[in-house]
């Protein structure tokens, strides 16, 4: 083989040929379970356990299918973030973003894959899903104290306070003063 690319392929083709499933199937299969929720290390099992692949082939796909499948615009990501078990939860993030967006024309919204980055100069606040009944809306704000609500962050994360979010009444005017405070700062 000249490139690793080269031995993937032939990787891919030798498990379709080997399981006289296509390579299109085994996503489409992946994908069933990962909108389930299942890991990469449950999804690779359930192929060696279930359907005899080896250690490396039930890795590879599963790491491919992964690729294959990822949302891949900003839109696509977001959408991702609120389906399923947290889809009940886009209201909360739509609010949040709508507040954010108001606080100035410089505001910039940067998806990442499990949450979404308000930035100025530089991020001043993270919409994150957390769980199926909760939004965590991080802030930056350097030496500012921890409230019973406010909760302090470990050194090293991407926010230094926040605040778990689980309706939208909880976005009231307090929580919406941090996110301008957060913004001014920014």
């Amino acid at each position: 083989m000249s490139t690793i690319d080269d031995a993937i392929a032939t990787q891919m083709t030798n498990i379709a040929k080997t399981t006289g499933v296509s390579i299109e199937e085994w996503y489409a299969r992946i994908g069933e379970r990962m909108g389930a929720g299942q890991k990469h290390g449950q999804i690779a099992a359930w192929l060696r356990e279930e359907h005899g692949f080896g250690h490396g082939n039930a890795g590879m796909l599963t790491h491919l299918a992964g690729r294959a499948l990822a949302p891949k615009t900003e839109t696509e990501m977001i959408d991702a973030q609120y389906t399923g078990a947290k889809a009940a939860l886009r209201p909360i993030y739509e609010r949040v973003l709508a507040e954010a967006v108001q606080l100035g024309d410089d505001v910039e919204v940067s998806p990442k894959k499990a949450s979404v980055s308000l930035r100025r100069k530089k991020q001043f606040a993270l919409i994150s899903p957390a769980t199926s009944s909760r939004i965590d809306l991080g802030f930056n704000f350097r030496g500012h104290a921890a409230t019973e609500r406010l909760k302090e962050e470990p050194p090293g994360r991407m926010c230094t306070h926040v605040v778990r979010i689980s309706s939208l009444d909880q976005l009231d005017a307090e929580v919406l003063g941090w996110l301008a405070e957060a913004y001014a700062g920014a």
